[in-house]
């Protein structure tokens, strides 16, 4: 195993102790302890990615798995945060990250079977909503203020910008998808 996959899995693996310490530690210490664990699997999604197109290891199970275990950590954190926090903005917020990764994921499966996935590759708007979301679920799972800042309302409207990133972006994948399928269409091949 190398060094980009075994990150893969550490962010996999910090999917229970996230949620054992966000759910079973005194809530002074578990929020934030569960804020550096997140904010610590955030950064092995960067390094991961970046490492194995650096040392050339990048494998298709990697690429599958990749985004999977970003999908899971991200779905995990946000579904404590609606258990804990949850007002219907953070409720409604979740539902559009969350439901905008099922349906990404889905329209690239279908798209890969069709042959034109490279019509859906991640784009600019949707690196900025990962960078807004990962940041302001640190923050709202840090919760406390830090160093007498509100760290939960930074987080609270990164969240809600986040949100509408997700939004956006998941509506210009889908136009995407919509422009590639008509073009494979008229080209004969589509089915």
């Amino acid at each position: 195993m190398n060094l980009p996959m075994f990150l893969t899995w550490l962010r996999i693996a910090a999917i229970p102790l996230l949620v054992g310490v966000f759910l079973f530690v005194p809530t002074e210490l578990g929020r934030p302890l569960a804020a550096w664990i997140f904010a610590i699997a955030s950064i092995t999604d960067f390094l991961d990615g970046y490492l194995a197109r650096r040392w050339h290891l990048e494998t298709p199970f990697g690429a599958f798995l990749d985004p999977v275990a970003d999908k899971l950590i991200v779905a995990v954190a946000l579904v404590l945060l609606v258990y804990s926090d949850g007002d219907l903005p953070i409720v409604l917020a979740t539902a559009v990250i969350i439901g905008r990764e099922v349906f990404i994921s889905a329209l690239r499966e279908w798209m890969a079977g069709k042959g034109i996935s490279a019509a859906v590759k991640v784009s600019q708007l949707g690196k900025a909503k990962t960078l807004t979301q990962m940041f302001a679920i640190v923050f709202l799972l840090h919760h406390a203020p830090f160093l007498g800042i509100d760290v939960h309302a930074i987080g609270y409207w990164l969240l809600m910008i986040a949100a509408v990133l997700t939004f956006v972006s998941g509506a210009q994948y889908a136009r995407a998808a919509v422009i590639a399928v008509r073009r494979d269409t008229a080209q004969g091949r589509g089915r």
